[in-house]
């Protein structure tokens, strides 16, 4: 479960932590399901997906004092994160359609 639905379900508000971080599925909560989607069936997506999230954190923990960097380093930071995203949002909006026949998971459902 991703960090901001923990939240949002605690009912606490993320208005101040949650501000410095940038979720996709935040990003981009239009494209939920896509983004749900490929995290299950595509290794490569999904292995940018944590990469965009360790960013992420890391970005977080250096403006909240947490860990020391250059101001060099958190704008490298940053711009791999943007990259990154920029990356995420294009496999997304060019993701092949979900197959009716198996959800997207390459095995066929079971019918009832």
């Amino acid at each position: 479960m991703e960090k901001f639905e923990q939240i949002e379900r605690l009912g606490v508000s993320h208005s101040n932590a949650m501000d410095l971080h940038h979720p996709i599925l935040r990003e981009f909560p239009e494209h939920r399901e896509i983004i749900r989607r490929l995290k299950g069936s595509d290794e490569h997506f999904r292995k940018m997906f944590d990469e965009y999230h360790r960013l992420d954190d890391a970005v977080y923990r250096i403006e909240e004092e947490i860990e020391f960097a250059t101001d060099q380093e958190i704008e490298e930071l940053k711009m791999r994160r943007a990259k990154l995203k920029d990356y995420l949002y294009h496999l997304v909006r060019h993701a092949p359609p979900s197959c009716p026949v198996c959800d997207g998971t390459g095995l066929a459902r079971a019918t009832v």
